[in-house]
């Protein structure tokens, strides 16, 4: 009992360290281009991850480094693939859309990956969805159509459609990533960072940014690494004491954390249209 409540804790870190990021990149956004965001939080995820994985192989004996799993010839199109689109796409829509929609805002609408990552399983690798995943799923993609939705406009807001995009992105790279999920967490982690990370920062370089002061990225890389590295490993350690279905519920509440974190940071009232779509996601999770 005692090892399932500390890997409970474990998922709930890990959802807390992922959801909190979200409102962190809003704060940086006004001085920074979405694409170096992007870049500096993929990139400090990278490099963090690859010094962990260079004192964990310096530890280990010489007949332990021979038995280690090494990335196959056949998994690489998958795992290039989840890069592009975890790695390039999603952060960079993700932070465009942020750039025009309230944080606490677009971290309830990070609910819809989970959506998203099912019904791409679902669809296109044939996976069973009974039907209290279903009735979870409409009761989400509720919350998201009444949070994102402008009365006035009868339409939705295109900072959100950014969000919902940044949100498929990830959930096709949930589902490309456990083509090569049998790897270590952390060298999957670790190339997606590095590589991600080199590729938004690129672009923002040649877009015409210029890259920050060193206690600006210190912390934009800083954040990448609790929030996309350190998540991702806690998230793989609670796996494999609390099985998928637990663990899945636990980090789920991630978007928890970051509407509370928001609203510390941006006090106001929740609108009407906020609380219903916080109700109906909360019932979908």
């Amino acid at each position: 009992m005692h090892a399932r409540h500390n890997a409970a804790f474990t998922a709930l870190l890990a959802a807390a360290l992922f959801g909190t990021t979200t409102p962190l990149a809003k704060t940086l956004l006004g001085s920074l281009s979405p694409f170096m965001v992007a870049g500096l939080f993929y990139l400090g995820s990278g490099v963090g991850l690859a010094i962990g994985i260079l004192f964990q192989r310096l530890r280990r004996t010489a007949g332990e480094r021979e038995n280690e799993s090494r990335i196959q010839l056949a998994e690489v199109p998958w795992l290039l693939g989840a890069i592009a689109a975890g790695g390039v796409a999603a952060p960079a829509l993700l932070m465009f859309g942020l750039s025009t929609t309230p944080a606490a805002t677009s971290s309830l609408l990070l609910n819809l990956e989970g959506v998203f990552t099912a019904v791409i399983a679902w669809l296109v690798f044939r996976e069973n969805v009974d039907l209290q995943i279903f009735l979870g799923m409409v009761a989400i993609v509720a919350g998201g159509v009444a949070l994102s939705w402008q009365p006035g406009v009868g339409g939705v807001s295109p900072g959100a459609l950014l969000v919902v995009a940044a949100c498929v992105s990830w959930a096709v790279d949930n589902n490309l990533t456990r083509k090569v999920s049998t790897n270590d967490a952390m060298v999957i982690a670790c190339l997606k960072g590095l590589a991600a990370g080199s590729v938004n920062l690129g672009i923002a370089l040649f877009a015409g940014a210029h890259l920050p002061g060193v206690g600006r990225m210190a912390a934009a890389m800083l954040t990448g690494f609790a929030g996309y590295g350190v998540s991702l490993v806690l998230f793989v350690v609670a796996l494999r004491n609390l099985g998928t279905a637990r663990t899945g519920a636990y980090f789920s509440v991630a978007p928890i954390f970051g509407v509370a974190l928001s609203l510390i940071l941006w006090p106001e009232m929740p609108s009407l249209p906020f609380l219903v779509a916080a109700a109906l996601m909360a019932l979908g999770v």
